[in-house]
């Protein structure tokens, strides 16, 4: 019957398996192929030190200059460690376009300076929230009213003098996440790459998109294939919608997850 081509992948007698790991190999990249994808990766996304130590690994010579992302490598490390003016600096010096042209990703780093001007002003009961309250008034008030979407998330930020910390809402409490950090900066390092004439994604991020996506609708056209398929990459963190979840880097780059 159809129905036992279903069973489970951890049964001995899985018909399944051999079939799809067949059709696996048929299709599978050459090596070289691999070790583009990983390059790509690693310049893409900021990893000069991982960089280097792969080209010369893998014998490859990476087709942009690496000392050239360490730039975007500062921008990063400022972003994470939650010091915005910094970063908003280097990204200026840089070009100024990519925020002049951006101004969505423009408001983005300025409400998180804010996130961070609170978060220190509100970490002691004494702490004096007017350098938060200045920086609002001087900096994002003026641009709030230009998008309703800027004065919301202007009023959200706002709110977090009001409740205490330790007891925000559901609603709030991602503003001080260090997952918001991570959020602004990739969104960052896209639009440096895209104002160089870069894409702004690694090609490896789409590839895991596309096989997630495919995985998904060969599901619901009821296809002949395992129970579950591992995506294969370390923390097999790639849900079923094709999102990823890169792991923050660490000591500017020198260690990257996916080689180490």
């Amino acid at each position: 019957m159809a129905s036992a081509n279903f069973m489970s992948p951890t049964h001995s007698a899985t018909p399944t398996w051999p079939h799809f790991e067949r059709k696996v190999d048929e299709v599978r990249p050459s090596k070289t192929d691999i070790n583009c994808l990983v390059m790509d990766y690693l310049v893409t996304n900021g990893y000069p030190a991982a960089a280097k130590k792969f080209a010369v690994e893998a014998n490859i010579q990476p087709k942009v200059d690496i000392e050239l992302i360490q730039e975007r490598v500062e921008i990063r490390t400022a972003i994470h460690s939650g010091d915005i003016q910094t970063a908003i600096e280097k990204i200026n010096e840089l070009n100024p376009e990519v925020l002049d042209e951006n101004p969505s990703l423009h408001f983005a780093l300025l409400r998180l300076q804010l996130v961070e001007l609170i978060r220190s002003c509100t970490s002691t009961p004494e702490g004096d929230i007017s350098p938060a309250l200045e920086f609002a008034t001087s900096q994002l008030a003026p641009r709030a009213p230009t998008n309703p979407q800027f004065l919301e998330d202007l009023e959200r930020t706002l709110a977090l003098l009001i409740f205490p910390t330790e007891n925000l809402a559901p609603s709030l409490a991602p503003l001080l996440h260090p997952d918001l950090r991570k959020e602004i900066a990739i969104k960052v390092n896209e639009a440096i790459l895209q104002s160089q004439g870069a894409r702004k994604e690694a090609r490896l991020r789409n590839l895991v998109k596309l096989r997630a996506w495919a995985e998904q609708k060969a599901r619901e056209s009821k296809k002949d294939i395992p129970e579950k398929l591992d995506i294969g990459l370390v923390g097999n963190n790639t849900s079923q919608n094709g999102a990823s979840s890169d792991t923050v880097m660490t000591n500017n780059g020198d260690i990257d997850p996916m080689i180490s």
